[in-house]
């Protein structure tokens, strides 16, 4: 296994972890000789395959989720403003 001191480690970081990824074989960082970390490629993990139209048929659409609950003419914001209200 390779080692790196800790200094250079951090003065290079992203190339010794893309030399990880592309040669798969770990990096021992050290300070003062001694062990650190070790970096190591990730395991192997399965592909998540995102199935398109699964939920299909699985639900329907029944109208609008909030209906009116009063008259428009209740509402504040609906209102004329140069009108005053008796």
């Amino acid at each position: 296994m390779n080692e790196i001191a800790i200094s250079k480690f951090k003065a290079t970081c992203l190339a010794v972890l893309e030399r990880v990824r592309k040669t798969g074989k770990p990096i021992l960082v050290t300070r003062f000789g001694w062990p650190v970390a070790r970096i190591e490629p990730p395991a192997d993990q399965p592909t998540k395959q995102i199935r398109f139209g699964t939920g299909a048929a699985s639900m329907t659409i029944n109208g609008d989720i909030v209906g009116p609950i009063s008259d428009i003419s209740d509402w504040g914001a609906a209102r004329d403003p140069g009108k005053e209200q008796k």
